[in-house]
């Protein structure tokens, strides 16, 4: 999967937890996109089954769609708390891990998580 499609998932994610409905509007500006590439990134979703959109045009995640939305999510949280427990900012440390959550491999990863967890 490509990293703009994670990010896509890990937003329509975040608005889920904060908000009952998703509509691509929100998503658009959550991320500072164009409606227009929110509704192509969104079809593309859609077609792979990580997304539904109901009649209301509210955006839900497919049970597959969820759990990579979560593992993205994980990997954004933990990796931001590696960086802010080195000393980064929380704003800088956060905008790395957007970088780094997508690149770094599981056993990396999950080398953070122990270190994060002591």
């Amino acid at each position: 999967m490509r990293e703009s499609a994670e990010n896509y998932l890990e937003t329509i994610y975040i608005l889920s937890q904060k908000k009952k409905g998703v509509h691509a509007l929100d998503v658009a500006k959550e991320l500072n996109f164009s409606k227009p590439s929110i509704t192509r990134a969104l079809g593309l979703l859609k077609t792979a089954g990580h997304i539904i959109v109901d009649d209301d045009k509210h955006i839900q995640l497919t049970t597959q769609g969820l759990k990579k939305a979560k593992e993205i999510f994980e990997r954004h949280q933990i990796i931001t708390q590696f960086w802010i427990k080195h000393g980064v900012s929380e704003k800088v440390a956060s905008s790395d891990a957007c970088r780094m959550e997508h690149d770094i491999s599981q056993e990396t990863f999950e080398k953070i998580k122990e270190f994060v967890g002591e």
